[in-house]
C-alpha cells in the first residue's frame, strides 16, 4: 500500500518560517494532485494548498503570499514553506494526495497522519 509522512513541524514564533515535508512510498506509479490541509483545535479541517503534478498551484486565501507548495515528482514530496507565520496557523497540517499504485490503474486517495505546528511567542 501506500504510506504518506509528514515531518518538519514543530513550535515557531510569530512572524517566523517552516518547511514541511511529505513523502509517500509504496508500490506507487504516480500521483496526480497533493494537498496541505490542517486542522486546528475545535475547527473543521481546512484545505490549505493544492499542486497539480504539472505544477499549477492553489491557496486559501488566507495563506496567499506566505505560504508556498511545492513538489518533487521523483521523490514523490510535496512541501510547504511558511513564512510570516500567525498565532491562527496553529493546527495539525496533513498531507493528502491522489495516488495510483501498481498494480492498479486508477487513482485512490491518502491522507497522512499529520504533523502539529504551534506558532507562539
Amino acid at each position: 500500500q501506500v504510506q504518506l509522512v509528514e515531518s518538519g513541524g514543530g513550535l515557531v514564533q510569530p512572524g517566523g518560517s517552516l518547511r514541511l515535508s511529505c513523502a509517500a512510498s509504496g508500490s506507487i506509479l504516480s500521483i496526480n494532485t497533493m494537498d496541505w490541509y490542517r486542522q486546528a483545535p475545535g475547527k473543521e479541517r481546512e484545505l490549505v494548498a493544492t499542486i497539480t503534478r504539472g505544477g499549477t498551484t492553489n491557496y486559501v486565501d488566507s495563506v496567499k503570499g506566505r505560504f508556498t507548495i511545492s513538489r518533487d515528482n521523483a521523490k514523490n514530496t510535496v512541501y510547504l514553506q511558511m513564512n510570516s507565520v500567525k498565532p491562527e496557523d496553529t493546527a495539525v497540517y496533513l498531507c493528502n494526495a491522489d495516488v495510483m499504485v501498481a498494480p492498479t490503474s486508477y487513482y485512490k486517495n491518502y491522507w497522512g497522519k499529520g504533523t502539529l505546528v504551534t506558532v507562539s511567542s
